[in-house]
């Protein structure tokens, strides 16, 4: 995938954050966080207005997606625009539907007609991930078996982002030529889906059940595999970039609770110990940042790509984590009410920290990679 914009050529700065400015805007008017409680007091969930705002409005669907399906931008864009919805935890399908899903649609080049539904705004779900959360083509859970020649999907696929919020999934199956990729209707008898309890409020996931369900094959001869790799490098990279808003988000509320809350007569903030603190919860997010600008700066070479992504995911899940647990930590006691947003972000943090695999997982990826 070329970053790109709808005339071919790369984007400025300015045309950057124009579109940050927008993102931004139209999540402040949605309430920024109080979009999560809202949907969080029954299940994590889509916010159905805020995506018709973002998706079908703005036209973030199809960030990142062919131009013929009705695709603008590329990873450049996709960068600012998951930083920005990172920040206020936007519950919004734009990385398991548009990125995940619209990525792996877009490098099987048979599936126009669904790549348009899905940059016009509806949701896809991705069903690829092994059952310890990871992509591994040799422990995919779900099998294809053929009648004649209609392709039917047995198995259960764990991890499915937003599946129960899904009209259309795009599944990777194990058949006797290898892994392939499957489009199914989750309305379609033989496939039940389940939300499933999550730790983050913000995003919902789903186990998806398949009992010999009717599907439109997307790939043939074990083409899926790559396919998916492919995918999961941009992912990967927009995942991390979501996870850098969420640290900055952090930080921001706590330099400003430091800055409020008194102790002895003076601003916490003005104590040795935590401006220790704060200035390695700074570095911590900066590092982070230059991890998703490397990484977006890779696109155009899948090798370097990669390898990027790998590395990016491996420093922000781990930076997100760590300030997002200092940001509960300063805020003490009111840093664990339900009315505060610190464990929001904690939970989030904690949540994608093991999304696509942990950083542990992407470590050793890096390391088979630099010996490719």
């Amino acid at each position: 995938m070329t970053s790109t914009v709808t005339d071919g050529t790369a984007p400025s700065d300015t045309e950057l954050e124009d579109l940050r400015e927008t993102v931004r805007s139209v999540c402040a008017d949605a309430g920024g966080t109080s979009a999560v409680r809202r949907l969080s007091e029954e299940a994590p969930g889509i916010d159905a207005g805020l995506w018709d705002a973002l998706g079908r409005q703005v036209g973030l669907a199809g960030l990142g997606l062919p131009e013929s399906a009705g695709g603008i931008g590329g990873l450049a864009e996709i960068a600012v625009v998951c930083e920005e919805l990172g920040r206020t935890l936007a519950p919004v399908p734009l990385l398991s539907s548009t990125v995940l899903a619209g990525q792996v649609l877009a490098g099987c080049g048979t599936a126009d007609t669904a790549l348009a539904e899905l940059a016009g705004g509806t949701v896809h779900g991705l069903a690829v991930a092994a059952p310890d959360g990871t992509w591994r083509p040799d422990a995919v859970p779900v099998a294809v078996s053929w009648q004649g020649s209609v392709p039917l999907l047995h198995g259960t696929a764990p991890f499915v982002l937003d599946g129960a919020d899904a009209e259309a999934l795009v599944v990777a199956a194990a058949g006797t030529d290898g892994v392939d990729l499957f489009l199914a209707d989750p309305r379609e008898p033989g496939i039940t889906v389940r939300r499933v309890p999550t730790l983050d409020l913000s995003r919902g996931q789903a186990v998806v059940t398949f009992s010999g369900a009717r599907a439109r094959a997307l790939t043939a001869g074990g083409e899926g595999a790559d396919v998916v790799s492919g995918a999961l490098d941009v992912a990967l990279v927009a995942l991390a970039a979501e996870q850098l808003g969420g640290a900055q988000a952090a930080l921001d509320m706590t330099v400003a609770h430091v800055r409020d809350r008194t102790q002895f007569g003076r601003a916490i903030g003005g104590f040795q110990a935590v401006k220790h603190a704060c200035a390695d919860m700074l570095l911590q997010v900066e590092a982070a940042r230059s991890a998703v600008v490397r990484a977006v700066r890779a696109d155009g070479s899948p090798k370097a790509l990669a390898e990027a992504a790998a590395v990016a995911q491996a420093w922000c899940g781990e930076a997100f984590v760590s300030v997002a647990a200092e940001c509960v930590q300063f805020h003490g006691g009111m840093g664990f009410t339900w009315e505060h947003d610190a464990h929001l972000y904690f939970r989030r943090a904690q949540s994608d920290a093991v999304l696509l695999g942990g950083a542990a997982h992407h470590r050793e990826r890096l390391a088979g990679l630099l010996a490719w």
